[in-house]
Parts: C-alpha cells; sequence; structure tokens
C-alpha cells in the first residue's frame, strides 16, 4: 500500500492507496513543533481506526510546502514504516511542463495538483484550492502549468477580521440565506462566503478570457464545496485531487527506476 502525506500550511492530508484505490484518508492539522515520533504514534492510532497495519506500507510519497517538516517526517517514515519516502521537489518527475519565469517558486501543492487534474480530467484546466492561500492555477490544452493566482485564503481573512474588529465574534462558515444579514453573525457569513464566491468569480472570469479553448473550472481543499454552491464558474469539486496527484507523481517516478535498472 502507498502513504500519501500532502503537508499544508494549516492541515496535513493522508491517504492511503491499494493499488490506484483511495482506501481511506485524514485531515489533521499541520503542527510544526512535532517530532517524529509524535507524528508516528498519530498516524499508527489513525491506522488502528482502518485495521491498517503499519507493515501494510510499503511507499509513502510527501509534497510539502512546510520545510521545517521535511526531517521529522522522513525519520517517521524510517522508524515507524522502514520505507524511504518519495519527497516532491526537484529530481521527481511529474511530467508538468512549467512556463514560469523561475519555476522552482512553483510550490509542491500546485505542482501536484495540476498533476492530479491533469490525469483526471486532461487540459485545458483552471484549478482553485482553498487552502490557507487561495491558489488558482492555469493548465494549457497541451497540460503545460501557465501560472497563476495567489489570494489570501478563507481561514487567514476570517481570523483577521475577527483579532482587528475587537466587536466582532467568530462565526460558522455557513451559505447564509439571504445576502443582506438581519444579525451580526449572518452579516459576516454573508461578508465571508459570498465575498470569497465573487473573488473567485472575478478572478476565474478574468482567466477565461486568457484561454484559447474553455477550461474546466475544477475546485480542491476543504472549503471547495462551500465556495462551489454559490459560484458561476466552479464545475467540479474533488476533495482528493492532491492525494491524486501524489499517487500519479510516485507511479511516474516507479516507472522511471524500473527503466533505468
Amino acid at each position: 500500500m502507498l502513504l500519501a502525506i500532502d503537508v499544508g500550511n494549516t492541515n496535513i492530508m493522508l491517504g492511503v492507496y491499494k493499488n490506484d484505490e483511495l482506501i481511506t484518508w485524514w485531515r489533521i492539522s499541520t503542527n510544526r513543533d512535532q517530532t517524529e515520533d509524535e507524528y508516528g504514534v498519530l498516524i499508527k492510532n489513525l491506522f488502528q481506526q482502518s485495521n491498517i497495519e503499519a507493515f501494510d506500507i510499503t511507499d509513502m510519497i510527501i509534497s510539502l510546502v512546510v520545510p521545517p517538516l521535511r526531517h521529522p517526517l522522513e525519520k517517521m517514515a524510517h522508524k515507524y514504516f522502514h520505507v524511504a519516502p518519495l519527497v516532491v521537489g526537484p529530481g521527481v518527475k511529474t511530467g508538468l511542463n512549467i512556463l514560469m519565469d523561475n519555476p522552482r517558486e512553483v510550490g509542491a501543492d500546485r505542482v501536484v495538483n495540476a498533476v492530479g487534474a491533469l490525469g483526471l480530467y486532461g487540459g485545458p484546466l483552471i484549478i482553485v484550492d482553498f487552502g490557507t492561500a487561495t491558489t488558482f492555477c492555469a493548465i494549457s490544452e497541451k497540460g503545460d502549468y501557465l501560472g497563476g493566482a495567489i489570494a489570501p485564503g478563507i481561514g487567514i481573512s476570517t481570523e483577521a477580521l475577527f483579532q482587528k474588529a475587537a466587536k466582532l465574534p467568530r462565526v460558522e462558515l455557513l451559505t447564509p440565506r439571504r445576502v443582506i444579514g438581519k444579525d451580526t453573525v449572518s452579516s459576516m457569513q454573508s461578508g465571508i462566503v459570498f465575498g470569497f464566491v465573487g473573488q473567485v468569480d472575478g478572478i476565474v472570469k478574468r482567466m477565461l478570457k486568457e484561454f484559447s479553448t474553455k477550461p474546466l473550472v475544477v475546485a480542491t481543499g476543504g472549503l471547495a464545496g462551500l465556495i462551489a454552491k454559490g459560484s458561476e464558474t466552479i464545475e467540479e469539486v474533488n476533495y482528493f485531487l492532491t492525494l491524486e496527484g501524489l499517487r500519479l507523481i510516485f507511479e511516474k517516478n516507479k516507472a522511471a527506476s524500473k527503466s533505468m535498472s
């Protein structure tokens, strides 16, 4: 089995694949201070809930945008699962042609999302990822990574609102029944949810003008469904896009290593 781990600034997504089937997955908080032992024990406890043994894991792939966690996660892989993980980065085959001024600037999460979306849907594509930041990635019909846009994410934006406005409470992110709120909570929910819907649709519509062929607009990330409900441009929601991209990258590198041996 393959354990795929995507480390974001806020959450870590883990998925276990048996061949090309995702059999179980979890989302946990990212903690930069946890050791390899703490992550190892946490993951093994999650495995117990799904009747998975540590020795069932024969391979592991990791993508991360939090560099300090690379070392403890690599040590965790060796110590608790006795595998050498493939870490997405320079030298790892992705099959993605990145047409950026500096391809190394593109985050591993955006690369992995692009690989996953191309594998599932083909190009052209616009990928909207609702993470700590909201990222927009443009993929050509040929499968080239063209670039994109980065905006503050929903979580950090709402937290800033709460911290800087003394009388505004933290609110649950729900779609209100109307835009004109009748109390503080519904007014905040309206501004947050419909505000981000407007941001997404505005950026995507501007990006569409730069495509010669209409792309499929795919959303991923924990809050993708919430925003997609009100969006005019999001056509597909796939919560497991990053995990699928990790699986495909692992398979590409596994095939490449076999051909070289």
